[in-house]
């Protein structure tokens, strides 16, 4: 009877670590800070949050309303939906008056969602003269360039950026292949591999950056994008994702570029952006990106070709 119930008990403990597993950290913690603010609404006005009702939920999100964009409200029921679902309790979420709660708050707020500003060649270029020009250590410059070309290059989300190691990279004629173990939306693991091109002009190029980099910092194996301590000695300890929004941040605001607008997002939109500016396909765009719908792509295509396309272009004053 002992052995039976070890083995229960261990098969408990797998079964919670595999539903832990089944979401990446990132969005665990994305569930627990959203929940805690339903958690905080529930308690001043007395109501249940867990297990909680589409009543309340629904009225959690007119409390949003106020202040919130309509895809945070989204993200936000998600969350509670979730958590509702982790701890074995049922909420049900398509219930007419969180449905349509929903779309009366869509239609008072407008469903179109300013996204962050994407970094375009010239916001680029600035970023990396503005980095040359710096009174620092020629390891931390190259460093700093390899992330931000790299980041661009590759469309990376800044996770998957943060999360290269040595041993993901091969070095072949054309240029650089990078192997993504995992990423948003590949949380099983299959990966995928993007190829850069050498770049024409050798002061913006990504791969010859990046050589730079791993030969100065004689990076050999594990993360490439180390942290400094503060006596600018390289550490073995992985940059954050956090710290490639700062750094990028600090650049453009050296550069004389208002910065407020940009987040770490704008790497990869930008990529998008400018790729869809030159004429590349959705379909090479998301081969790079690794979006594996085509909605958020057409929107990078249709704001690129805004003014190419533009039927005012016919009209002759």
């Amino acid at each position: 009877m002992n052995e039976l119930t070890s083995d229960l008990k261990s098969l408990y403990e797998a079964t919670l670590n595999n539903l832990k597993s089944s979401k990446a950290n990132n969005t665990l913690r994305a569930y627990k800070s959203d929940f805690r603010d339903f958690g905080a609404f529930c308690v001043k006005h007395g109501l249940l949050s867990l297990p909680s009702e589409p009543k309340i939920v629904s009225l959690y999100l007119t409390h949003l309303s106020k202040n919130c964009k309509i895809s945070t409200i989204r993200r936000r029921l998600v969350s509670i939906s979730m958590v509702h679902k982790l701890k074995g309790h049922y909420l049900d979420t398509k219930h007419p008056i969180i449905i349509e709660n929903l779309m009366g708050i869509r239609r008072m707020k407008g469903s179109i969602q300013k996204g962050k500003k994407p970094i375009l060649i010239n916001n680029l270029k600035s970023i990396i003269n503005v980095i040359n020009e710096q009174k620092i250590k020629n390891i931390k410059k190259l460093r700093d360039k390899s992330i931000i070309l790299i980041g661009f290059g590759g469309g990376f989300r800044r996770t998957e950026l943060i999360s290269i190691d040595h041993e993901d990279l091969e070095f072949v004629p054309e240029g650089l292949k990078i192997t993504i173990k995992r990423s948003k939306t590949d949380q099983f693991g299959e990966g995928m591999i993007k190829g850069l091109p050498y770049f024409t002009n050798e002061t913006y190029c990504p791969i010859v950056n990046l050589k730079k980099w791993l030969e100065i910092s004689k990076i050999k194996s594990g993360p490439i994008f180390r942290r400094f301590s503060k006596g600018s000695t390289l550490t073995d300890k992985r940059l954050t994702d956090q710290s490639v929004v700062l750094l990028m941040k600090e650049y453009l605001n050296l550069a004389g570029i208002e910065n407020k607008n940009f987040a770490g997002h704008s790497l990869r939109s930008g990529f998008a952006t400018v790729a869809a500016e030159s004429g590349a396909d959705e379909r090479s765009i998301m081969a790079m990106t690794g979006h594996k719908t085509s909605q958020m792509v057409r929107r990078y295509i249709r704001e690129a070709n805004i003014f190419k396309n533009n039927a005012l272009n016919k009209v002759k004053i």
